[in-house]
């Protein structure tokens, strides 16, 4: 058996040993104020008076409600009290413009403003102070511990999942099914379904009964139920709900459970979003660890480490989700137990000799419990549990005991179980101790401290709290950026393996748009012939969810995984995306009435004009060769909801091409050179051809690219300039362009809206002048940091970053009348530049979306021994005075808003950066960065917004990984900039310290970048002779509402899709409707016809399909009793209609069933 490692930040224990033993102090908390025996006596004195007052008091309140008040019908909630609903309460920031915003008792950002962050020495609770107790805490109401074991499975971290199966988890389940069924004291949870899947393949039916039989009588507990538990920092909704749901239905379909309780324990910091989604899946409480530990300490000492999560913008309380957060430094058994590692540690018994696992670094280890030492034993762990009490309201105690991939064996199993019940057992035995310690589970827990709740009232003075639960404080905020000890905050994982991270959202839009073309295959299928291309490729469908879901682990996404690790998961995630792009290639043949037999046997005519060669390639454009009298079909996907008019892109190999439109009808287009990455060898000898195309939403349109078609006007050539370094030879002008020379030292490139200054000496853009007269100064700049302490976790610099651009790069510029660009191959001191960049503007006349978008694009290759320890920034040096205060998103579906505090280091003023980031003036104008791939940003310094590129770092950072960070991969990174000035008076981001949100301009630009039309070639030429029919698959009956998107278009169970009773909802739609500035323009300049502020009628959203049986549903889709999700009334009653009503930032599913139109 291996020797196994402990959890990230193991090492750090010989720096938490105390000096000397601890002695017991004084607490800084005040202990809970009991009944006094004065107000005792006076209510036994007049208890008949008091009776009788009450008795009358209800009796009048009674008929007062039923006299006055119509007859209601209430539906009982699955909750243990009723929400006691509030009046929203408004925030006006101008005369013109009225905020929505929760009202609570603590925000992340009021606890910032108020933590000195001083990092103060506490004793032998290192990061808090000597906790110590009165004793007469637990005389009227006794102390209820729940000791939870559990065991931390990493679904790959140093290992891939599936050698971590084989060699650990397979084992740990089988030893939870063997010892829980001996004693039914005995309690378990389990979080990972990734690794219950597989065990369930392997296990024998005894053991699989054996397992639903301890889940049905409460030994064992599902918690959380995802397929992972996923990463909150760079993780984007979609695939959140997707891993969740993925392991949900699993679970249910499987096991017959559905979990209540989250459990998330390792990520590394928190994000609201992941409450919001949990709550709309109808969880009840939540568990979280990993959290700044100066913010642990401030909540400890007003005993807040439990509160009720709330969304930042929700005034009804219809979000609110319970929250247990650990207080101390890590989940592992020395600190679970109680403030002193030291003490705790001795009651880790897999630590007893004979074991695997590390001795404890303190010094005392465990010894077996047995009749002469478990009183002194008891009592010692008594101690703990009691000082750990203090930190919480209630009397209800929890107390995990597990670790990372923990009972492994049958012996290490028994030695906990089997110690620990013989100190229960003592302490229960005593009354005087007024304790009662036993196993639990999480739901043991939370229901207990529920009904302890309901009977006493631990609402402090004043407290807002929540309708959800009575005695605790609303919290909303989000937990970043977490630090867990010194000075070492976790940002670097917001940008480690940056390639992966983009290959993550590439796989998502995918897959996105693969469900919803099976969904239309299978709508549109009228007869068991047409089913066969979708229902044969549902389980390659099915292994592309997972794959996704897998890599959303926190040592996925976030770049933590040691290189083999890594290789894993990017190889799964190309075999998915190649297997959905060859099921896409055929749907779209089917789909067109291209292909009759509809049979998956056959090779698909198309293929995506970008392919991937391998796993950690980049993607290459397919070039059409475009031959003299031939002409190539290509077909565009548009996978939003509205309909896409915008400039497209395709490579080829000949310059002289046309463009044709399904009717055969010339479209206006233009060719550039295609540039390589290589200022030596600038030109590839292939073409870009761009031209406008017009799709409709959710579906199809065909072009084609022609060579010798008469009648048509050729693509138009761009007009090439040059400017090369006086040491270089200038490079020879490709045919057909006519090139010149670059004679200033300042360049622009412009559309109708903006014009772009460039300094030709750096290739950097300078300023922004608008149309409308302002000017913007933009001063991009590319920097590096250098980091001997920065790790795949820790982003720990070693000073500022210095730019890194010389004067004397090489700049192209290439101006067409649709697209204009700037080519910058930088001067750096290294030996080959490990950056070169573009920047684009496009013009299509119309004032689409595009033409507000600045595109730019970063060529990355943080490559070799120059780059060690170094970490690449872009950063834009604005004229936006915005005081340092800045947004950023959580996880592409909210704003949170970030101030830079000089109290805190660089590293900890970074914050993750999924897909969007703004600066705004008080006076409202925006400068915002829009990206397709997760990575870090900051605002260091007024105006300034900065964002890492990626990090190549040699050292391990002493968090488990036991590597650096040094396989990366030439990348692209793709931003899209905007700057904005609002039409009202918009909210002053110095003054609201509440989330702003995006314009409606903002949110379709993000939706482009990250959702972009998908582009399928044919694989051969025709002939030029033949017209073929004209071909395109419009499905929506109108574009959608500008604000609200198809988060999905499925089916959820495609494996099943045959055996499914014919009436049952086989299809999911799931809505969310954003919510955007309005102090900003309405229709977003983008031709915007309609808001979701009406309701949407389902049976009118298709041409040719009818909707029937519509259920309004969990986004987990395990749910159909929806008063448990906390959504209005309408959402249950008016689905059933077939009416979508959705309040701005809400998500909402529906299942439904989809028939032809006879």
């Amino acid at each position: 058996m291996m020797q196994f490692s402990s959890r990230r930040g193991a090492g750090w224990a010989q720096s938490i040993l105390p000096t000397t033993k601890s002695a017991a102090k004084q607490s800084r908390k005040q202990p809970r104020k009991r009944t006094t025996a004065a107000f005792r006596d006076f209510i036994l004195a007049n208890f008949f008076t008091i009776g009788l007052s009450l008795t009358l008091l209800f009796f009048l309140l009674l008929l007062f409600r039923f006299a006055s008040l119509p007859k209601l019908q209430f539906r009982p909630r699955p909750r243990l009290s009723r929400p006691r609903f509030r009046k929203p309460v408004l925030h006006h920031s101008s005369a013109n413009a009225t905020v929505l915003a929760a009202s609570v008792d603590i925000t992340t950002k009021d606890l910032y403003d108020k933590i000195r962050f001083q990092d103060e020495d506490g004793g032998p609770w290192k990061q808090g102070w000597r906790v110590s107790y009165k004793g007469n805490e637990w005389n009227e109401e006794k102390l209820k511990v729940f000791v939870v074991p559990h065991s931390h499975n990493d679904p790959g971290w140093k290992l891939t999942v599936d050698e971590y199966y084989d060699r650990q988890s397979r084992h740990i389940l089988d030893t939870i099914v063997e010892t829980l069924s001996k004693d039914n004291r005995r309690k378990f949870i389990w979080e990972e379904m990734s690794y219950l899947e597989k065990w369930w393949r392997d296990a024998s039916s005894v053991k699989k009964e054996s397992f639903i039989n301890l889940v049905q009588n409460g030994q064992l507990e599902i918690v959380g139920g995802g397929w992972v538990m996923n990463d909150e920092a760079n993780s984007h909704y979609f695939a959140i709900i997707e891993q969740i749901t993925e392991g949900n239905m699993w679970l249910n379909e499987t096991v017959g459970v559905i979990p209540k309780n989250s459990w998330s324990i390792d990520p590394f910091g928190y994000s609201s979003t992941m409450a919001y989604l949990l709550r709309r899946m109808g969880f009840e409480n939540m568990l979280i660890q990993r959290t700044h530990y100066e913010l642990k300490k401030e909540l400890a000492l007003h005993k807040n480490l439990e509160y009720v999560w709330r969304q930042s913008w929700d005034t009804e309380e219809t979000t609110d989700i319970f929250v247990h957060m650990m207080p101390f430094y890590s989940y592992d058994i020395p600190h679970t137990c109680g403030p002193e590692p030291a003490v705790c540690c001795q009651f880790d018994f897999a630590r007893m000799r004979g074991f695997v696992y590390e001795r404890c670094p303190w010094g005392e280890h465990p010894v077996e419990t047995d009749q002469e030492n478990v009183k002194d034993k008891a009592l010692q762990l008594l101690d703990q549990y009691r000082k750990k009490s203090t930190l919480y309201r209630t009397n209800t105690l929890l107390v995990p005991l597990g670790d990372d991939f923990r009972y492994i064996s049958i012996d290490e199993a028994e030695a906990q179980f089997r110690n620990y019940q013989l100190l229960f057992d003592y302490i229960n035995s005593d009354p005087s101790l007024n304790t009662e310690a036993k196993f639990g589970t999480l739901d043991d827990y939370f229901r207990t401290l529920r009904e302890e709740a309901d009977r006493i009232n631990y609402s402090h003075a004043g407290e807002i709290g929540s309708g959800e639960i009575g005695g605790f404080p609303s919290l909303s905020g989000d937990f970043f950026t977490y630090a867990d000890r010194n000075q070492d905050y976790w940002s670097g994982y917001y940008v480690s393996r940056p390639f992966f991270k983009a290959v993550d959202r590439v796989l998502e839009q995918t897959l996105r748009g693969a469900e919803m073309m099976m969904a239309f295959l299978l709508g549109y299928c009228q007869r068991a012939q047409c089913e066969k291309l979708p229902t044969g490729f549902s389980y390659k469908l099915t292994a592309a969810r997972r794959n996704l879901a897998l890599f959303q682990h926190h040592d996925g996404v976030t770049g933590t995984a040691k290189d083999h690790v890594v290789e894993d998961y990017g190889t799964r995630m190309h075999m998915s995306l190649q297997d959905l792009q060859i099921f896409m290639s055929k749907a779209i043949e089917v789909l067109l009435g291209i292909r009759h037999e509809k049979n998956d046997q056959n090779p698909a005519q198309f293929e995506p004009a970008q392919t991937r060669s391998r796993y950690d390639a980049q993607p290459v454009h397919m070039a059409i060769t475009a031959r003299e009298g031939t002409v190539q079909t290509t077909v565009l996907f548009n996978p939003l909801e509205q309909t896409r008019n915008e400039v497209v892109m395709l490579v080829v190999e000949r310059p002289d091409v046309t463009v044709l439109d399904s009717n055969w009808t010339c479209v206006k287009s233009q060719i550039s050179p295609e540039l390589r990455h290589d200022k030596d060898n600038l030109f590839t000898g292939r073409h870009r051809v761009y031209w406008k195309a017009l799709v409709p939403p959710m579906g199809l349109q065909t072009y084609y690219i022609a060579n010798g078609f008469v009648g048509c006007e050729k693509a138009k050539p761009a007009n090439i300039k040059f400017l090369s370094p006086s040491n270089s030879s200038k490079p020879s002008c490709p045919t057909p362009y006519t090139c010149s020379d670059l004679e200033s030292d300042k360049v622009e490139i412009s559309n109708q809206h903006q014009t772009l200054t460039f300094d030709v000496n750096h290739g950097l853009l300078e300023k922004i002048n608008r149309k409308d007269g302002h000017i913007n100064v933009v001063g991009e700049e590319i920097s590096m940091y250098s980091s001997t302490e920065s790790g795949a976790y820790l982003f720990k610099p070693n000073g500022n970053a210095e730019p890194i651009t010389k004067p004397g790069g090489q700049v192209v510029v290439s101006e067409g009348h649709l697209v204009q660009e700037v080519y910058s191959y930088p001067k750096t001191p290294f030996e080959k530049a490990p950056i070169s960049h573009s920047t684009r503007v496009y013009n299509n006349g119309e004032s689409t979306v595009q033409e507000f978008v600045i595109e730019k694009e970063y060529h990355v290759e943080l490559l070799g021994d120059e780059s060690d320890d170094k970490e690449l920034i872009v950063r834009y040096k604005t004229d936006i005075d915005n005081n340092r205060i800045f947004y950023s998103d959580l996880n592409g579906f909210q704003m949170s808003r970030r101030e830079t505090y000089d109290k805190i280091p660089v590293q900890g003023n970074y914050y993750p950066m999924p897909s969007l980031a703004f600066l705004q003036r008080p006076n409202g104008e925006r400068f915002s960065v829009h990206t397709r791939q997760s990575l870090g940003v900051a605002s260091l310094k007024n105006g300034w917004l900065e964002i890492m590129l990626d990090r190549r770092l040699v050292r391990d950072d002493g968090r488990g990984l036991g590597q650096g960070v040094m396989d990366n991969r030439p990348m692209n990174v793709v931003f899209h900039i905007t700057v904005e000035t609002n039409i009202s008076l918009s909210s002053n981001p110095i003054s609201n310290s509440r989330p702003m949100s995006p314009s409606l301009l903002s949110h379709l630009i993000g939706a482009h970048l990250n959702y972009p039309i998908n582009l399928f070639i044919a694989k051969k030429p025709e002939s030029i002779n033949v017209q073929p029919p004209p071909r395109s698959f419009s499905p929506l009956a109108a574009s959608l509402p500008c604000d609200l998107h198809v988060v999905n278009f499925k089916v959820p169970r495609p494996l099943k899709y045959s055996q499914q009773p014919i009436d049952e909802p086989k299809f999911v739609l799931v809505f969310q409707r954003r919510h955007w500035d309005s102090s900003y323009c309405r229709k977003g300049r983008s031709q915007c016809a309609t808001m979701a502020d009406e309701p949407i009628n389902l049976h009118d959203m298709f041409k040719g399909l009818s909707v029937s049986n519509a259920k309004a549903t969990s986004l987990n889709l395990v749910h159909e009793d929806t008063d448990m999700l906390g959504y209005s009334e309408h959402f249950g009653v008016g689905a059933q209609e077939g009416h979508i009503l959705i309040s701005p930032m809400e998500i909402q599913a529906y299942k439904l069933q989809l028939r032809p139109h006879e």
